[in-house]
């Protein structure tokens, strides 16, 4: 079998890998782009109705644009804040629908394993020239698929954080999966039913969770019984509603200044710093047990837990992947996108040379390439897969000139240098990962 003949498969529909798709297809390089949901972006229409915080101008990739342009397709003006939905809608679908990207994508195909053919991860000869090995599950099969090259564009939604402030699940988390929601609910809209006139705890301190308190806070306005209770382990509540008028992305300006009024009207119940420990009962409500500086307990009808996500790994088991032991992910990412440092708008350019693994020919890219850090923006993905199709293409040039200009703002949050462990001292402060600040 030939590498060199095969298509490099691209794992994951959304924006990044449309993205990748496109670049590929500018390049003239045979491609797969495997998606284990129904449609495309199948991650994004699960927060279809959240506005995103930056404009259009920074979630458009140029070669998607470049091929849409040539077809009937209206550019949506570069200031407008789009939903998740209007994303999927104005932009991703119809770039999947091109000549260009749709007979190359294959929907409900999940991939559960890679490899190297007739090779394992421990052997050494003939390794980069062997083709790598997906395993992919479909509908009705597992297939076996060949490819060149990989880029995991596969994100990390559908691998959320738990609540525990240690970083594991709480005790009795997982006796509560019908109660505890993980992520961003649309509450006013197919989930309305399950919050009206419950008592709601959210617990995160992100964007994610500021998001889905503003939507409880619009379901109280039509049912006056909603009470909302929010939970972070941040020193201050203050430190979580990031740039305000300051930020350069308005979106996200405008969220943080939303909750800051909701708080000081008392209309949301503020318990910070709560380090949340374990789930219990109490006359018939769920019982959050944790460090606090009062009585310790929060008692909710209903959880929302919004700490961020991380990469699922499992999958890559086979492959020599090099990854930061902190950040989980790719080793020579990780100073430039460390959320104890750099907030969004701080990080610096970057592609093919920082994504690259041991394992030649192997990229992750996107969200999932940022892995437990919140500070991912589409933009930053677009630069990522033009750099790494460019090395795929054998273009080193154009692989090492990566730019960027993004906005900043440091609202993503950069926290004091105190011990979380020190309960009291009273400028205590952990990091939450978001899903993104994009």
């Amino acid at each position: 079998m030939i590498k060199d003949n095969l298509p490099v498969a691209v794992i994951g529909a959304g924006p990044i890998g449309l993205a990748a798709a496109a670049h590929l297809s500018k390049r003239k390089i045979p491609f797969l782009v495997l998606e284990a949901g129904s449609q495309i972006a199948h991650n994004v229409r699960d927060w279809g109705h959240v506005s995103m915080f930056s404009p259009w101008e920074y979630n458009l990739d140029r070669a998607s644009v470049k091929i849409l342009s040539t077809y009937n397709w209206k550019k949506p003006l570069d200031r407008a804040i789009p939903t998740g939905a209007e994303l999927v809608e104005n932009y991703l679908l119809p770039l999947s629908e091109t000549d260009e990207i749709k007979p190359h994508v294959r929907l409900n195909s999940k991939v559960i394993a890679i490899s190297r053919r007739r090779i394992n991860k421990i052997k050494n000869y003939s390794r980069e020239r062997a083709p790598f090995v997906l395993r992919v599950e479909t509908n009705y099969s597992l297939e076996i698929i060949h490819a060149r090259a990989i880029i995991d564009a596969s994100g990390t939604w559908h691998n959320p954080n738990p609540s525990g402030a240690d970083g594991l699940p709480a005790i009795g988390e997982h006796a509560l999966n019908d109660e505890i929601f993980y992520g961003i609910p649309d509450i006013l809209g197919k989930a309305r039913k399950k919050y009206k006139n419950k008592d709601v705890a959210v617990i995160g301190s992100g964007h994610s969770a500021i998001n889905t308190l503003l939507e409880l806070s619009d379901l109280k306005q039509r049912s006056k019984d909603v009470t909302t209770s929010w939970i972070l382990t941040k020193a201050k509540v203050e430190d979580a509603y990031g740039g305000l008028d300051d930020d350069e992305l308005p979106g996200r300006g405008k969220v943080g200044m939303r909750i800051k009024e909701l708080v000081e009207s008392k209309q949301i119940i503020v318990h910070t710093p709560f380090f949340v420990e374990e789930f219990g009962e109490v006359r018939g409500k769920i019982a959050i047990k944790g460090q606090y500086e009062t009585a310790g307990v929060v008692l909710a009808d209903e959880v929302i837990v919004a700490t961020g996500l991380r990469p699922e790994l499992t999958f890559l088991q086979e492959l020599r992947i090099s990854l930061d032991t902190s950040l989980e992910c790719p080793t020579k990412l990780a100073p430039l996108i460390d959320p104890n440092i750099h907030s969004c708008g701080s990080v610096d350019p970057h592609g093919e040379v920082e994504l690259r693994h041991p394992e030649k020919d192997f990229y992750i890219v996107g969200m999932k390439s940022y892995g437990r850090a919140p500070t991912f923006l589409l933009a930053t993905g677009y630069e990522q897969v033009r750099s790494v199709v460019a090395g795929i293409a054998g273009d080193w040039d154009e692989a090492r000139n990566v730019n960027l200009s993004l906005p900043e703002s440091g609202v993503c949050g950069v926290p004091k240098a105190i011990d979380p462990n020190s309960y009291e001292n009273e400028h205590i402060e952990t990091i939450e990962a978001d899903h993104s600040c994009c």
